[in-house]
């Protein structure tokens, strides 16, 4: 390669130069030219010391290596007439193994009578998933294969900031109920003032009103001639 891009010790760009005058400036500085891009045009070099490149580069891959974690399935068996010693040893262990990450198979066997009532097993497995909700998330709801009733569990996720705790379960969010409006004081009323009172209508002025006028009475009939009563001749005085 003719030509080559150089990077100083310090991370500074040299620029474009020669392959020979760019190893001869890393010989001077008593380091090495490494080649640390070699598709880009025109190749990048850096000078450094190699040894000391190789050495970090080793403690970077041990450090990856110590804190890469395998996961592995382990496998805890139940029947369904397991004792509760049995039953609370087993828990702990089952919480031991979600701790280091690790994933559980939780099995039961039915055996002989047992088969009639299976809802006695689903009622341990049940048991094992509540007593384990706060460490553990149902990867595989319980299934019933042949005569193996069967779950798988996995370690709750770790939330970041939580200092390495599992993440808590979330309750139902229930709605909260309608604030009440606070009672408002009653307003201060104004004094009433007497209502005033009302004036009096005025008199309505007489009109006087037109009498119509009354005809005379006829006169009053005299007696005819006929009812005249016929009076005696007086007598004469002697």
């Amino acid at each position: 390669m003719p030509n080559v891009r150089v990077i100083n010790a310090n991370g500074e760009m040299l620029g474009v130069m020669t392959t020979r005058d760019a190893q001869r400036l890393a010989d001077q500085q008593g380091f090495d030219l490494v080649e640390v891009s070699p598709n880009a045009e025109p190749p990048v070099c850096k000078i450094m010391d190699y040894g000391k490149f190789r050495y970090e580069e080793s403690i970077k891959r041990k450090l990856a290596h110590k804190n890469q974690k395998t996961t592995q399935i382990k496998e805890v068996k139940f029947h369904a007439s397991v004792d509760a010693n049995d039953l609370a040893h087993k828990l702990r262990q089952i919480k031991e193994f979600l701790a280091d990450g690790h994933k559980v198979k939780v099995t039961l066997q039915y055996r002989g009578r047992e088969n009639a009532h299976k809802e006695l097993g689903m009622e341990v497995v049940q048991k094992v998933i509540e007593a384990c909700s706060a460490q553990a998330i149902v990867e595989q709801t319980p299934r019933l294969i042949g005569r193996t009733l069967g779950c798988m569990l996995a370690a709750r996720p770790v939330k970041p900031g939580t200092g390495g705790q599992p993440a808590a379960p979330q309750a139902p969010k229930l709605s909260a109920p309608a604030p009440r409006p606070a009672p408002t004081a009653p307003l201060p009323q104004a004094p009433k003032q007497p209502a005033a009172p009302a004036p009096s209508p005025a008199p309505a002025e007489e009109v006087p009103q037109a009498t119509a006028p009354v005809p005379p009475a006829p006169p009053a009939p005299g007696p005819t001639p006929d009812e005249v009563p016929e009076t005696a001749p007086a007598p004469d005085a002697e």
